[in-house]
């Protein structure tokens, strides 16, 4: 069943559906799954170098029909934004969400090159703040998401985007199936994104050993921590996990230290341009050069999960709909499964109006 909405018409898809852009996981492979699905894919470029990302957008190309929407996901704070901005205008992609506020300059530079601008918000003042600068949607995502996470739940933090902006609004976090997305119409948005949702799915190329992890645990699993990088971080619970929070400061200083230099190697970033990026995400922010340099956790305790398969030295990010989730489908069952769903639950409404207003008997 297609369904049409304001996010489905502003970006040419066909199912009100986003796979939002998880660093070490939304690589070309799920993010071409979701979009032949007729969902919005959207690419992860932070862990990417510029190279790669313009690599990965082609792949992306390449294993959809021509013209199919998908979108690249950005760090607004990073140093070289405006040159990852510039490869999506180069290759003609439709979409390019953030994961921070993306100044009023790019936002205008990319709207006038004819991409879609679609940050992800986690409180009412950041959407207004968007929509004034002309985003053309916004990702609205409440506590119960993965990753780095607010904790308003999404259902009190929905209504209020909603009521705050005209512009469409996508909602993020608990969301797994049809019934969520028929919910999440109801409080007026235009569509629902899903992280966990999609990395579990036999297009995801995250390792099986990992996958598994996903699937046994249970909603009482999925913790949030500052222990990572100093910020609060929704994640699967372990013993890893466990271990990290029973770190003091100085050993946790130290890790971050040795990470900050994997991921400079890994990124191909340079030490200067590394410090301006921690400049970036202090600005505007209440964070300690501590809580900075703890951002370097991030990525590589990532990838050792999402990409090598160590659940033992890795972390694995993580919505609390994990909890709920027990197969691997591929992303077009996923997508098929879910638009049946809201069919079918949108039936049961009407089903239930019709009751109430059959005449009284006699």
């Amino acid at each position: 069943m297609a369904m049409e909405t304001a996010f489905t018409k502003l970006v040419g898809v066909e199912h009100p559906l986003v796979q939002t852009g998880m660093g070490w996981v939304a690589g070309p492979r799920l993010v071409s799954g979701a979009a032949n699905a007729g969902a919005l894919g959207i690419l992860a470029s932070a862990t990417m170098t510029l190279d790669q990302l313009r690599s990965a957008v082609r792949e992306v190309k390449s294993r959809t029909p021509d013209g199919t929407p998908f979108g690249v996901n950005l760090r607004a704070d990073a140093g070289d934004a405006a040159e990852r901005a510039q490869v999506i205008i180069d290759e003609g992609v439709r979409v390019a969400s953030f994961a921070l506020a993306p100044s009023k300059e790019l936002i205008g530079r990319l709207k006038d090159a004819g991409v879609v601008v679609i940050p992800s918000i986690g409180a009412r003042r950041h959407a207004e703040k968007v929509a004034a600068w002309g985003a053309d949607a916004v990702i609205v995502q409440g506590g119960e998401g993965g990753g780095h996470t607010g904790d308003v739940a999404t259902t009190v933090l929905l209504p209020q985007v909603v009521d705050a902006v005209d512009i469409p609004v996508i909602a993020a976090g608990g969301f797994s199936d049809g019934r969520g997305l028929v919910a999440a119409l109801s409080y007026g948005a235009a569509g629902i994104a899903m992280g966990t949702r999609f990395l579990l799915t036999s297009d995801s190329t995250v390792p099986d050993a990992v996958k598994a992890e996903y699937l046994k645990a249970t909603v009482k699993d999925v913790t949030v921590t500052t222990a990572v990088d100093g910020l609060p971080h929704r994640m699967l619970r372990t013993e890893l996990v466990d271990s990290l929070e029973r770190a003091g400061r100085t050993r946790a200083l130290v890790r971050a230290v040795r990470h900050a230099a994997g991921f400079r190697k890994l990124s191909g970033l340079s030490w200067p341009q590394m410090v301006r990026d921690g400049l970036a995400m202090k600005h505007g922010k209440d964070l300690s050069w501590s809580q900075v340099l703890l951002a370097a956790n991030t990525p590589m305790l990532l990838k050792a999960s999402m990409v090598e398969g160590r659940t033992d030295l890795g972390v694995m990010a993580s919505g609390q709909v994990a909890g709920v989730i027990d197969d691997l489908p591929s992303c077009a069952e996923l997508v098929s499964r879910v638009m049946a769903e809201a069919q079918q639950a949108l039936e049961s409404l009407e089903a239930l109006h019709s009751l109430r207003t059959l005449p009284p008997p006699g």
